[in-house]
């Protein structure tokens, strides 16, 4: 029986591993977000001071964690056997959690899921011992803790709103006072705001990571706590006297400084608190196993008691976890995308946004631009002036390529970090359950909000992205809890061999995850290609745009043959793969179409008489991308809708003209691979010969309704595939002449 234990607690540390790399990739936005938007230094020296921050945190951790033992559950009440269930689900049920949350690029709380797939675990646990014993359902109590799982909640609530607004409102005070061309006043002021900055970091970083140290005596965390205030001054002294020697010396920017600085005590912080999260329950499943090994009684009935008492994590294992964490921050491509959500939300420019808009952030902007306009009635014309000036933009440095610009400066790096950090402080004094994940995410919406990021162009976007992520956090919640009830129910029935099934299935989906992420990675780097991401001249539009429109061609191409083919031979498949392949193409000729004033703009200066033709080119793409679109999504509700299939006459034309289709798509790619426009006069009598041929099954069509041979959904259908062929013919043609008039042009004005 103990072999059987020592497998599971083998188990438990393995998913702990799992669990560290995927809640890593998650919450490394809470310490990376700021330095990496704001381009503070080289991603290799932000990464190796988060690295470090990790690894001192880590040492930091010292307890074990105390919701894992006693916070949302009553260890008395179970028994060994019953805990490792628990444990099992709870850890199984994050690993899969995490991941998908990882996938999909969203930040979300380490600290929520944990807590919750303990109270669901719990949960299950405790009805089936209730049924077993005859309990009645108010007994749920005695086993269960509910008043800590509220208490999440409530925080939740508290650190979403006060986060938020506290963040809006410092960080306009600092930018009335700086301005967005700071560097004149950090001359005089900077050493003073920096010493501040750290002062308060400093701070933080006592409260949240030296109180956990192992080193830290009962009698020096006491000491600390009386002299903080001291402390702070003389902190606040030393780095302003420090930062203005480096100043003075060596040209030291304050603010990259400061930005570092906070990176290093959130990712300390982070580390010495939510690796808990990761490893607790596995260590107290250790601990319990040990527990119950040298017990020598059965493991249903030693009570788990125990894990009420205070129990040390070894260093090592500290160490070994920290040692994972970097080699997750450093290498997990999961990790930048979730920070990428973050990033683009509070982006000081315009953009593509991931988001779209909701009733819900239409209301809101609507609200705030009347309010808006109303305190601009009132406030004095001098006042608006004065504020006006302190929030122009900076002028943008056009020698950066914009792929490498900053999506925000580092004032607003600055202020996420110290007002983050000061607020975490004081949550944590007042032992509030606040989430570093929340309230960092929270500040950095709030700066941007000062900042007027959230412009009229992009506000509905950005607050639709708030929500979701905000929605996203309470589903954390729900999920957790109702996945990690429904893992321990099973585990319950199915004992050893559900637990193994279990950690198979997650190890599926996880793979599964992971080549749906890396699909998506590849499809953004092959759209990214498309999309001009420097200045450039017309020569290099010309070639992307001939890419694009080979591209277009092709997948016009597939999606006819296999709509048409799926739909004569009744192959759902076949269907599904145009259904497919329609939507790559039009959500590509969207990008396109939504990016043409970014690639027009990046348009070297002597060259931009030619832009109207890249213009032409891309909305010739987007009315084709439509063509197949209303093509073949009828052609699916038919289908899919179980409507009759077409008589053998209207299939019999419509094969025929589809392989005249063909050869006319074939010859359309051989005109533009090889630069052969000087056949495009032939390639318009081949698309007027198809044209002619359309007039025909059309004519045909008609005769079939007079002699009453077809329904009307039939009729429908098939008018319907004969228009769209036809413009899409139409679009095919004029983007082949627009793409030689844009070759012409260029060569003329070279």
């Amino acid at each position: 029986m103990s072999e059987i234990y020592l497998i599971l607690i083998v188990v438990l540390f393995a998913l702990a591993i799992s669990d560290l790399i995927v809640g890593v990739a998650n919450d490394a936005v809470n310490f990376l977000n700021s330095a990496i938007g704001s381009k503070a230094a080289p991603k290799w020296i932000i990464f190796g001071v988060a690295a470090l921050g990790v690894l001192v945190g880590s040492t930091f951790s010292s307890g074990m964690m105390e919701v894992a033992r006693k916070g949302i559950f009553n260890p008395e009440a179970f028994v060994f056997s019953e805990i490792m269930i628990i444990f099992l689900a709870v850890m199984i049920t994050d690993v899969i959690l995490l991941d998908l949350f990882n996938t999909f690029g969203f930040p979300t709380s380490t600290t929520v899921s944990i807590v919750f797939e303990l109270l669901g675990a719990a949960v299950s646990v405790s009805l089936a011992k209730m049924n077993m014993a005859g309990e009645p359902a108010s007994e749920l109590g005695k086993y269960i803790n509910s008043e800590k799982a509220l208490l999440i909640i409530t925080g939740i609530l508290i650190s979403v709103v006060i986060a938020f607004s506290v963040g809006a409102i410092i960080h306009w005070l600092t930018r009335v006072l700086f301005s967005f061309r700071y560097n004149k006043r950090l001359k005089y002021f900077g050493s003073l705001y920096g010493g501040l900055a750290i002062a308060s970091i400093t701070y933080f970083m006592i409260i949240k990571g030296a109180k956990g140290a192992s080193f830290i005596t009962p009698e020096n965390a006491q000491w600390l706590k009386d002299n903080m205030f001291q402390i702070l001054l003389v902190s606040f002294a030393f780095w302003s006297f420090l930062l203005q020697l480096l100043r003075w010396f060596f040209k030291i920017d304050i603010l990259k400084v400061i930005v570092l600085v906070g990176t290093f005590a959130l990712a300390m912080a982070f580390a010495g608190n939510d690796l808990v999260n990761f490893i607790g329950v596995p260590l107290a499943g250790f601990s319990s196993f040990k527990a119950w090994v040298s017990s020598g009684v059965q493991p249903d009935l030693l009570s788990m008691e125990m894990l009420r008492g205070a129990v040390k994590t070894p260093t090592y294992m500290l160490l070994i976890a920290g040692v994972v964490m970097i080699a997750t921050l450093i290498f997990s491509r999961k990790a930048l995308s979730v920070v990428k959500t973050s990033v683009d939300l509070s982006r000081q420019t315009e953009g593509e946004e991931r988001f779209g808009s909701s009733a819900i952030s239409r209301f809101i902007v609507n609200a705030s631009v009347k309010t808006s306009e109303a305190f601009n009635k009132i406030t004095p014309s001098r006042v608006s002036g004065m504020l006006a000036r302190q929030f122009e933009p900076a002028p943008v440095d056009l020698s950066i390529p914009p792929a490498e610009r900053p999506a925000f400066d580092k004032i607003r790096a600055a202020s996420n970090l110290i007002i983050a950090s000061i607020l975490i402080s004081i949550g944590t004094s007042l032992k509030l359950p606040l989430s570093t994940t929340y309230v960092t995410f929270m500040v950095a919406m709030g700066t941007s909000l000062a900042d007027k990021a959230w412009g009229r162009e992009s506000a509905v976007y950005r607050i639709s992205g708030v929500f979701a992520v905000i929605g996203g956090w309470f589903l954390t919640a729900f999920i957790a809890f109702t996945v990690s009830f429904i893992i321990a129910k099973i585990i319950l029935w199915g004992k050893f061999i559900a637990i193994f099934a279990l950690c198979i299935v997650a190890v599926i989906i996880i793979i599964r995850t992971q080549i749906h992420f890396r699909k998506k990675t590849k499809a953004k780097a092959s759209e990214k290609e498309e999309i001009f991401e420097q200045s450039t001249n017309a020569i290099k539009v010309i070639e992307k745009c001939n890419k694009n429109s080979v591209s277009a061609i092709i997948s016009t191409s597939k999606a006819y043959s296999l709509c048409f083919e799926g739909f004569f031979n009744s192959d759902r498949q076949q269907l599904k793969a145009a259904l497919k392949e329609d939507k790559e193409f039009n959500e590509k000729a969207k990008k396109l179409k939504d990016n043409v004033f970014k690639a027009i703009n990046k348009l070297q200066k002597d060259q931009v008489d030619t832009g109207h033709f890249y213009v032409q080119v891309v909305d010739y793409l987007r009315e084709m991308a439509h063509s197949v679109h209303f093509l073949v999504n009828p052609v699916f509700i038919h289908f899919d809708n179980m409507h009759k299939p077409f008589v053998p006459e209207q299939i019999k034309q419509l094969q025929e003209f589809g392989s005249e289709l063909n050869d006319f798509f074939n010859f359309t790619l051989y005109i533009l691979n090889d630069k052969k426009l000087y056949a495009i006069d032939e390639l318009i009598e081949k698309r007027d010969q198809l044209l002619v041929k359309l007039r025909a099954i059309e004519k045909g069509q008609i005769k079939r309704i007079k002699a009453n041979e077809v329904s009307t959904r039939n009729s429908l259908l098939f008018f319907n595939i004969i228009t769209e062929t036809k413009n899409m013919l139409l679009n095919m043609i004029n983007l082949i002449k627009a793409q030689r008039d844009f070759l012409i042009e260029t060569k003329t004005n070279i």
